[in-house]
């Protein structure tokens, strides 16, 4: 997907609100390390975080799958057209860049406006071979890795914040594009969390085949039969309008919420158990699997528990994202904003749940086993390869864990067709 020549790529500058900015370099091409750059200076002056917006040549090979498709009624597909037909018409570079019809549309969100999002929502998952998954970049993590970035001014004379529009600020022309912006990150955050729900899925499947536990079965058929109503939710709003309750999402929304406060529970007690060890004095691996039975296995009850509280958060981000689309939706005047402050107050408990988990796996892993106690002065090899084991295991609870909750950049790529429907890919750190 890298190219030897350089490929002029047009980048656009919007806001979810008239605001004013410091003047911008329009029409002086820029490298990605400018770019860059120019994004910083964007998020510490400008009254309102600015997102960017690149136009690139669509690439060779994509994933289809790993995104979520949206029809060309749609009104991300739509607003995409909208915009970009109207700057077509005010800039040469953009006309040539778009002339085909197709194309690749990178997104970047600034860390303010991503952290509405939730702080374990946009989290890097990691691919084979390390790195992080991303469809649409090659292995030097760019799209065009010699593209000249040139910026664009707004793509339209006149609009309303609602609209595509163009609002004068700091002596350049600046795109409010607050429902264009709204439709990108409600789709790629749940782009994300169905990815991370396909993760859990998998897993949880592994983990009961090996277990035979029927409650945990039975949890797990719960959580994976909320996944056909939250598809056609998501389908009906982010491809048409309003959700209707023969969907059977408050059922949906009912089961995930019960799996949550199991995960609550079970996380209360993980922490007590822990609260609950001599402080600095090594444990017996007997007295560690009685509050987490089968951390010393591949698999394990344990283990089972932490993916099924994986998927019930991911079904319910999913769940979030389409209740804070339909109440900014509500409120087409302020849509971004409205959607973020619906979006924060919900991911909250979200957020506290995922950190607690993820500071139980990292104070068991750092944690120290002990001898067995007994009279026997030797042991045998197998109990020794049980300890060695267990002991790398614990260990490796706490790797890829994160407790860093600055919130970063975020990236979401669409892919347009030419026929004018997109898909969208898994939000990811910029």
């Amino acid at each position: 997907m890298s190219d030897d020549r350089k490929t002029t790529v047009p980048v656009w500058t919007l806001a979810t609100a008239a605001v004013r900015t410091p003047g911008l370099p329009a029409g002086e091409a820029m490298t990605a390390e400018r770019l860059g750059e120019l994004r910083g200076v964007l998020a510490v002056l400008a009254d309102e975080p600015i997102v960017t917006l690149e136009a690139h040549p669509p690439p060779e090979r994509v994933d289809r799958s790993r995104g979520i498709a949206l029809d060309v009624a749609s009104p991300l597909a739509q607003h995409l057209s909208e915009f970009v037909s109207q700057s077509a018409r005010s800039s040469l570079t953009v006309a040539r860049a778009t002339a085909s019809g197709e194309g690749l549309y990178r997104m970047v969100v600034p860390a303010k406006v991503a952290a509405g999002f939730g702080q374990g929502c946009i989290r890097s998952m990691a691919a084979q071979g390390g790195g992080v998954h991303s469809a649409l970049v090659d292995s030097t993590g760019r799209i065009a890795a010699h593209a000249r970035f040139l910026p664009v001014g707004g793509a339209a004379a006149a609009g309303t914040v609602g609209g595509v529009g163009a609002a004068a600020a700091g002596g350049a022309a600046l795109a409010v594009a607050a429902p264009l912006v709204l439709m990108a990150v409600a789709v790629g955050v749940s782009a994300h969390a169905d990815q991370k729900r396909q993760r859990a899925i998998e897993h949880i499947t592994e983990l009961l085949e090996q277990l035979h536990e029927g409650k945990l079965d039975d949890e797990h058929s719960e959580l994976d039969g909320c996944r056909d109503a939250i598809d056609k939710a998501t389908a009906i709003l982010l491809d048409q309008g309003s959700i209707g309750f023969s969907l059977g999402l408050d059922s949906a929304v009912h089961a995930i919420n019960t799996a949550l406060g199991r995960a609550d529970r079970r996380l209360a007690r993980w922490q007590s158990a822990l609260d609950g060890l001599p402080e600095g004095e090594a444990v017996e691996l007997a007295t560690l699997t009685k509050s987490f039975p089968g951390v010393d296995d591949h698999g394990g009850t344990f283990r089972a528990h932490l993916e099924l509280a994986s998927l019930a958060v991911a079904l319910k981000r999913r769940v979030v994202v389409l209740q804070a689309v339909e109440h900014a939706q509500g409120n087409p005047d302020n849509p971004f904003e409205s959607f973020t402050r619906a979006l924060k107050r919900d991911q909250q408990r979200l957020d506290e749940l995922e950190s607690g988990i993820a500071g139980v796996l990292v104070r068991l892993s750092g944690l120290e086993l002990a001898r067995p106690n007994g009279f026997r002065p030797v042991f045998t090899t197998a109990e020794v390869d049980r300890l060695m084991n267990a002991a790398h295991r614990l260990h490796k609870l706490g790797a890829g864990v994160s407790l860093d909750s600055r919130a970063r950049d975020v990236t979401i790529d669409i892919a347009r067709h030419k026929d004018g429907s997109v898909v969208v890919f898994p939000a990811v750190p910029a």
